[in-house]
């Protein structure tokens, strides 16, 4: 009997040993730089929804174009978060820097707000041009009435960043560029979209 248990305890290790092992993984989060405090206060509350995507950038792989029309991702790497929710934080973390809305939230936290940002992720990925990687997104934005829903305002953010060379370490920091632009052009919009909606004015 202890043969029998010794001889099916070595098979068991040999049928795990030919098992397909697990991809090694390197965690990326996305680069931020702080935007600079400002000392004025707006006194309207800020709600930040993650941006609805398509099924192939609601993930956590980092996608790339090496050529028009073909799509890929990089191997053995991944976003900390699901590209989204990824976004939302690097917002949230600029509206925080930037201090002039103090009262913010996201949609988890299911908190009443004034204004809402309602979004839509067009592009997040990497794309190469003249053997070149530049990280590009895109993302579609509406300022929104969160008692009534109307729509006050909407407007496109869209920004490309090269890369320094092709390696992935070098990609993602430009993904973190592209987003500290995207970031500090959305917050300066939607600071002076939502006083010019709490002062009853219309855009110029």
């Amino acid at each position: 009997m202890k043969r029998l248990t010794l001889l099916l305890a070595a098979t068991l290790l040999g049928a795990c040993s030919i098992l397909p092992q697990s991809e090694p993984l390197d965690v990326y989060l996305l680069p931020a730089t702080e935007l600079p405090a400002q000392t004025q206060h707006v006194d309207w509350s800020l709600r930040v929804g993650s941006p609805v995507s398509n099924q192939l950038l609601d993930g956590t792989r980092i996608v790339v174009m090496p050529e028009p029309g073909r799509i890929n991702t990089y191997q053995g790497v991944r976003w900390s978060e699901r590209t989204p929710q990824l976004l939302r934080g690097r917002l949230l973390d600029a509206f925080q820097d930037d201090g002039r809305i103090q009262a913010l939230s996201n949609e988890d936290q299911r908190l009443q707000a004034d204004l809402e940002l309602v979004s839509d992720l067009r592009s997040f990925h990497s794309e190469y041009r003249d053997g070149i990687p530049h990280a590009l997104i895109r993302l579609e934005v509406s300022l929104v009435d969160a008692r009534s829903q109307q729509i006050i305002a909407s407007r496109r953010f869209s920004v490309s960043q090269a890369a320094g060379d092709t390696s992935v370490a070098a990609v993602v920091a430009a993904f973190g560029q592209a987003a500290d632009q995207v970031a500090r052009e959305l917050v300066d919009w939607t600071l002076a979209t939502g006083q010019r909606s709490r002062d009853g004015l219309t855009e110029p």
